[in-house]
This record gives C-alpha cells, structure tokens and sequence, in this order.
C-alpha cells in the first residue's frame, strides 16, 4: 500500500520581522487594554486580530478586508508560529474586520491607547524628543456626501476638487518620521484650527515641555504661537503674507541690498560629502503682545528673513519665461495674418492689460501703442469701380523693463519665518533645516496613501470604518518608521553601509535604505511542509547573508524563522 504524502507549501516572506516588530512595540496587549471587547468575542483577541490584519496590509500593501482571510488560511502554520496563538482563518472574516474598525474609531479610547503606545515606544527605543512636526493631507474617493458625514468636498491637497475627502492631521516625532498624534476629520474643514488640538494631544501624550513644533504658514496663526508661548514649548514656520505689515518684506530687505546687512549662508551637505548653500539670511527681533485665556502675554519673537537659493532661480527662470510668453502673445495682438481682423486701439489696450494680468507680468513690460491712417487700393470688381480705401489701425511695441525685472528678480525666493526659541539652542541655520525636515511629514503621507499602507483608493464606506481604517495604518506607519530607525542608527554608529537591498545593482550601498526595501529583503521566502503517516518535515529557504545581517542589525534572532521548522507533536 503506497505512503498518502500532504505537501504544503506557505510563503513566509517578512512576516515574521513584522511579527516581531509589533511584539516589541506591544500591540496587541495595548489594543486588548484599551479596546475591550463584548463578552460573547470568541477566538483570538481583538488585539492579535489588528495585529495580523495589520502584518497583512504591510506584507501585501492591501488594506481590503475580504483579503485577509484567504491569506491567514494559506499561512496558518507561519502565523501560530510567529505569534504563539492559535490561529484559524475565522478569526479574521469581514465580519471580525469591520468590529475592529468600529473599535479603532472611539476617539476616547483611541487618544487613550495612542498615548500609551507612545510612551512604550519612547521607553523601548530610548528616545528624547526634541522636534515634531504638523501637518495635514487629504484622502479623496468616490463616496456619497451626507450633511453631517465625514467625506465632504473641500481643499484637495489630491488635486481632485471633483471628489468628496476626508482630511487627515499628523504630529510625527523628528527624525523618524514616526507619528505621535492621527486625528481623522472631515473633509471640508481648514487647517488653520486644527493645529491646537494636535498639538495639545502630543502635549498630554508626551508630557514634556520645550519642544519644537514646526509647521507650514497655516501654524503661523497668532493664536496658534500664542498658545505654545504660553505653554512653554517653541514654534518655527513661515509667516503668510496675510501677516506681514505693508511693505514689511521690502523694508526687511533695504538693509541687504544697500550691503549694511551681512548674510548668513546656510549649507546642507550632499551625497558625496561636499557642502552645498541653500539658503542664506538674517533675523531680527520682534516684539509680541497679545492675551491668552484673557491674561496678557508678551514675548520677543525672532523673525528669519531668508533666501532659499533653488527657489529664487526657479522662480526667476519662471518669471523669464512667462515674460516671453507675455511679449510674444502681445505682439501678436497687431500681427497681420490672412483672414486676421484688425483690432481697434481701444480692444488691443485691453487685450494686452488682460495678457499682462494672465502671465503676471505687469509693471515689467512698457508698452507703447501706435495709431497709422493707411489707404490700401480696392479693384475694380463689375460694376463696382476701383477706389482707394483709407484705414486705420495699431501697432503695439513691447519692452522689457531690465531695471524692474531685476528688481523683481531680486525679490525671489526671499520668506520669514518666525520663532520663539532663543538663538543660542536654535541658530538660523539649524533653523532652516529644521523646517526643510518638514519633507518627513510629507514622505509619510506618501507612505499612507501609497504602498504599502494604501490608503487610497479606501474600501469602505461607513465614517466609523474609515475613521477606523486610517488609525490603523498610523499604526503600521509607526512599524515601518521604527524598523527604518532602527536600522538607520545602527548603521551610523558602525559608520556603515549596506549592500545588496537594489535589485540588478547588488553592489550598490546605502547608510539610509528605507523600511520598504528591507522588507523587500525577505521576499521568496517559502516554508514547505511534508507529512507522512508517521513524521512530519519541513523546509526552509535558508536565511542568506544579507538578511542574517538585517536580522542582527534589527536585533532580532535567528528563530523567529528557523524555529517555524521545529517539530511539534502534532501537525499542522
């Protein structure tokens, strides 16, 4: 009688590295404390079912719940192994999903759990936060807008105004990148209000004053600075023209171009090691009064009057440009051309002012109209005789103003920016840099919405689940941000690199790889199990070099894949 074999084959991958990320980071025990469940949940708790969901959608960068369970059940021995649950593929059905979701979006509790998960963090990885930066986004799709409903048309930052958003405000943690704070809000809301209660959470969550929060123009409301003065912290962002006095800027810039104001050069360092100047720039000081919670506050503030360099020239490359599109599309207003009507002088005035104001241009070019009498001579044609016919048109002659271009050229590039912490901990070049951190914020919004969280296009329709969703993936942009840090500072404190993360260019090293490429590492790993009528055996894609070496840069052991081919006293 013939040996009856059961061959199955599981794709491993990096679920394991996520598995044990989450651990570390406590997820599920912190999820079961603050998301308690009803009495008659059975099965695995809501705590492991956000974790495996969540391992899903970054292993596979699909946030679909009808995806999940499929996956579970094509990988149930590599689950129980690296979680030490038991796992069934109906823990995790639609059903089970959408419960999580509900769950995730009691604001109570959600503020709750992400204060603590921040302060495990802070304690595990040993970190002293000294900046955060703000900020928002927005997430459009193709759902039904009620009067009162979170998906609503607004400022799409998408550019899709033709779509119903949802907008999302984040406070993540400089240099990581990680978040500290997700509030989920609806879609027609500004920015400009949403600052304080983001700061406010990270406030209460962090329970430290001193920090630096830095945002863009839109934190630069008064109330906003008011507020973090009053609380001790800082603030950095530019001041919007809405906020400067008349002719501030040009009487901030007199001093400079007159040569009484030294410049300060701020440099950044490129790939290679050779510095490069970005900016350069001053500050001045700048007294403040106002009242906070109807108690007078004064300060001083420092005001950053700065040039950014690869601003200005492309901003005066594109004032060039538009300048030659304004003189050719003016000049062409007089043209002939057959079957062209000439214009009246007072149309061609106001044809041209329009094309000054379309390519923003007015005050750069000097325009100068000319009328002629011409008499053209007209055939004969039957019995209508020959004439001559008197006419009258006009011509237009454009120059270009050198001396207000290069005035106006002069003035690129030039912004303020304003901040209360004294020079002495904030020098103005750390200052510039710090705000062109700014980039952190907008990388995880990338991530958010791109692979491999995928947040857009949402496959749910319900507030409660999309409010749910997006917390969840702040959750796994935390993962991803820490197993990116992790890396990053072990790599600088060795002064090394590494190699073999770029596909077709093994050779090529990096100090900085990215969270997705080390993930990328663990692809093709396969887990085969045979059983026989009287043994089991399993088989392992061996571990390579390079992902040995993540494993110990990641200070995770060997075992979290070698032992999922430890034999047990019952198969799987």
């Amino acid at each position: 009688m013939s040996e009856i074999l059961t061959v199955i084959n599981e794709r491993v991958d990096d679920i394991p590295v996520l598995q044990a990320q989450v651990q570390r980071l406590g997820l599920s025990a912190l999820l079961d404390e603050h998301f308690p469940t009803h009495g008659n949940w059975q099965g695995l708790s809501l705590g492991w079912v956000t974790v495996i969901w969540l391992t899903h959608i970054l292993s596979e960068g699909d946030h679909r719940l009808s995806h999940v369970e499929p996956w579970v059940k094509n990988r149930l021995w590599t689950l129980r192994h690296s979680t030490g649950q038991p796992v069934h593929a109906l823990d995790v059905t639609d059903d089970r999903l959408e419960l999580v979701l509900y769950a995730l979006s009691d604001d109570t509790r959600w503020e709750a759990f992400e204060s603590a998960l921040n302060g495990h963090v802070l304690r595990v990885y040993d970190l002293q936060p000294e900046r955060v930066h703000v900020d928002s986004t927005s997430a459009s799709g193709y759902w039904t807008v009620t009067e009162d409903g979170l998906f609503q048309f607004g400022h799409s930052k998408d550019h899709r105004p033709d779509l119903p958003q949802v907008k999302i405000m984040q406070a993540v943690l400089d240099p990581l990148g990680m978040p500290l704070v997700t509030d989920v809000v609806s879609g027609e809301r500004a920015d400009d209000p949403l600052y304080l209660p983001t700061i406010t959470r990270v406030q209460e969550s962090l329970g430290r004053r001193g920090l630096l929060y830095v945002g863009d123009c839109k934190m630069a409301a008064h109330d906003t600075r008011a507020f973090l003065q009053a609380r001790g912290d800082f603030y950095l962002c530019p001041l919007p023209v809405v906020q400067l006095a008349p002719d501030e800027l040009e009487t901030s810039l007199e001093p400079v171009w007159t040569g009484r104001q030294p410049l300060t050069p701020v440099e950044r360092k490129r790939d290679n090691g050779t510095p490069e100047r970005i900016a350069e720039g001053y500050e001045r000081l700048e007294p403040v009064r106002t009242e906070v919670e109807g108690q007078p506050l004064t300060w001083t503030e420092r005001r950053l009057v700065v040039r950014s360099v690869r601003q200005a020239h492309a901003a005066a490359a594109a004032l060039r440009a538009r300048l030659a599109k304004a003189v050719a599309a003016i000049r062409g207003l007089t043209s002939r051309g057959r079957g062209k009507k000439r214009l009246p002088e007072a149309e061609v005035r106001q044809a041209a002012e329009a094309l000054l104001e379309r390519y923003a241009v007015q005050g750069l070019l000097q325009l100068r109209y000319d009328a002629h009498r011409t008499q053209r001579p007209v055939r004969r044609y039957r019995d209508r005789p020959a004439t001559v016919r008197e006419e009258q048109h006009v011509t237009v002659t454009v120059e270009v103003d050198t001396e207000a271009v290069a005035a106006a050229v002069r003035r690129l590039g030039w912004r303020v920016y304003v901040t209360n912490q004294p020079a002495e901990q904030l020098p103005l070049e750390q200052a510039i840099l710090a705000y062109r951190s700014e980039y952190i914020v907008e990388r995880g919004f990338g991530r958010l919405k791109g692979r491999p969280l995928s947040l857009t296009p949402m496959y749910v329709q319900r507030d409660d689940h999309a409010t749910g969703l997006i917390r969840l993936l702040s959750i796994g942009l935390r993962v991803l941000t820490l197993l990116e840090f992790v890396v990053r500072r072990r790599l600088a404190a060795a002064q090394a690199k590494l190699a073999g993360l770029y596909a077709g260019n093994p050779q090529r090293a990096t100090a900085r790889p990215t969270a997705e490429r080390l993930l990328e590492a663990f692809r093709e790993m396969t887990l085969t199990i045979i059983q026989e009528p009287h043994q089991t055996r399993w088989h392992l894609t061996p571990l390579s070099t390079l992902q040995q070496r993540l494993l110990a840069l990641l200070d995770f052991p060997l075992d979290i894949y070698t032992r999922l081919c430890i034999e047990s006293a019952k198969p799987p």
